[in-house]
C-alpha cells in the first residue's frame, strides 16, 4: 500500500506514523544517539518516569508514546502500527481508533507506573524510564481480537482470530523473555483496548440484527407483492375458463391445446400458463414486473444510546485514569511528607 493509499484509507495511521518518524528525527537533528539514547534525552523528549509523570508532569503519559528508544525500537512499532492501523482504522472509524491509540497508551503507562510504585514500597524495584507506542499498538490488536470474535467485517473481509491470538501472545511471551521489555505497558495497553472495543463490538452486532430483521421484512414483502401480482393476472381466466367447460366447452387441458400450439404446456412456467380468451387468443395479463430495488431495506440506524455507548465507556475509562493517577500521587505525596 502506498502512502497516498494509506492516507486516504487510515489518515489517522498516516498522521502517527509520520509523528513517531518526525520526533525521532528531530531528535536526531539534536544530536540524540539514533541506537542509544541517554536517559536525559529521553527524559527532555517526554518519556514516561514515575517521579515526574505522577507529580507534575502527567502529560508524560501521552508523549511517552510518541517517543521511541533507538531506530530499531521505531522500525517494531512503525511496523505494527502500519499493519494493525489500516485494518483497525476503516473498522473503527478515524476518531474510534485515535482514541483507542491513545486511552490505551494511558492505560499502559499507568499500569506501568503502579507497578513500578509498588515494586519501590515493596523494596523489589526502582523508577525507571519507559517510552514507545507500544501500549497503544497493543490496545489496538486487543481491539481487533474482539472484532474477529465479534466477526466485524472491513472491506467484506472478516479477521481471523486464530491468527490474531498468535500475534498478540507472541508479543507478549516477548515481552517476558527479553529485558528492557515494558510488560505492564503491553498489558495495561491490551486490557483497555478490549474495554474499547467490546462497546463498539455489541453496536455493530445490534445493527447487523436489526439490518437483518429488516432485510427478512423486505424479502417477504417483496415475494407477497408477486404472488399477489401473478394471482390477479391469472385468476380471472382461469375461472372462464372453468365456466366454459361448465357450459359443455372442452376441458381446461384441452383449452390450452388450442390455438395450434403443438408442444405440451407446462403449468409451472409463467410463459406457458398465459391466459387465451374464448376464441382461443392470448389474454395480455402476465404478472406485473415487480421492482425489488422498491423492497430494499433503508439503512439501520440504533438508538443514539448505542451510538453513543462507546464514546460513554471511554469517558468512564478517562474518569477511571483521572481517579487512578491520582490515587497514586496522593500515595507518593504521603510518603515523601513522611520522609520529611
Amino acid at each position: 500500500m502506498t502512502i497516498q493509499q494509506l492516507l486516504k484509507t487510515a489518515p489517522v495511521t498516516t498522521l502517527l506514523l509520520a509523528s513517531f518518524i518526525g520526533l525521532f528525527v528531530m531528535q536526531l537533528v539534536t544530536g540524540v544517539d539514533a541506537n542509544n539514547p541517554s536517559t536525559e534525552a529521553l527524559v527532555k523528549w517526554g518519556a514516561n518516569a514515575l517521579p515526574l509523570t505522577m507529580m507534575d508532569d502527567p502529560w508524560r503519559l501521552v508523549s511517552s508514546a510518541f517517543l521511541h528508544i533507538g531506530l530499531m525500537h521505531l522500525l517494531f512499532n512503525g511496523f505494527a502500527m502500519y499493519f494493525f492501523g489500516q485494518i483497525a482504522e476503516p473498522m473503527f472509524g478515524s476518531a474510534k481508533f485515535l482514541a483507542l491509540f491513545l486511552l490505551a497508551a494511558i492505560g499502559g503507562n499507568l499500569l506501568n507506573n503502579y507497578v513500578t510504585w509498588h515494586s519501590i514500597l515493596d523494596g523489589t524495584g526502582q523508577p525507571g524510564l519507559s517510552a514507545g507506542a507500544s501500549g497503544g499498538i497493543m490496545g489496538i490488536g486487543a481491539a481487533l481480537l474482539i472484532a474477529a470474535l465479534f466477526k466485524i467485517s472491513v472491506n467484506g473481509m472478516v479477521l481471523n482470530l486464530k491468527s490474531l491470538i498468535i500475534i498478540m501472545a507472541i508479543n507478549l511471551v516477548y515481552g517476558f523473555a527479553v529485558p528492557g521489555i515494558d510488560n505492564a505497558g503491553h498489558i495495561g495497553g491490551a486490557i483497555t483496548g478490549l474495554l474499547i472495543a467490546l462497546p463498539i463490538a455489541l453496536v455493530y452486532r445490534k445493527r447487523e440484527l436489526a439490518q437483518q430483521a429488516a432485510m427478512a421484512q423486505a424479502q417477504q414483502a417483496y415475494q407477497n407483492a408477486v404472488q399477489a401480482s401473478y394471482a390477479s393476472n391469472h385468476q380471472p381466466s382461469y375461472q372462464t375458463s372453468l365456466h366454459d367447460n361448465q357450459r359443455g366447452n372442452p376441458p381446461l387441458t384441452n383449452i390450452f391445446a388450442d390455438n395450434n400450439i403443438q408442444t405440451p404446456v407446462d403449468l409451472n412456467n409463467t410463459a406457458d400458463t398465459a391466459d387465451f380468451d374464448q376464441s382461443g387468443g392470448y389474454i395480455n395479463n402476465y404478472p406485473t414486473y415487480i421492482d425489488p430495488k422498491k423492497f430494499a431495506p433503508e439503512p439501520v440506524n440504533v438508538s443514539i444510546i448505542w451510538r453513543i455507548l462507546p464514546w460513554l465507556v471511554m469517558l468512564v475509562i478517562v474518569i477511571g485514569f483521572l481517579w487512578w493517577w491520582q490515587d497514586i500521587h496522593e500515595q507518593i505525596l504521603q510518603v515523601l511528607k513522611a520522609i520529611e
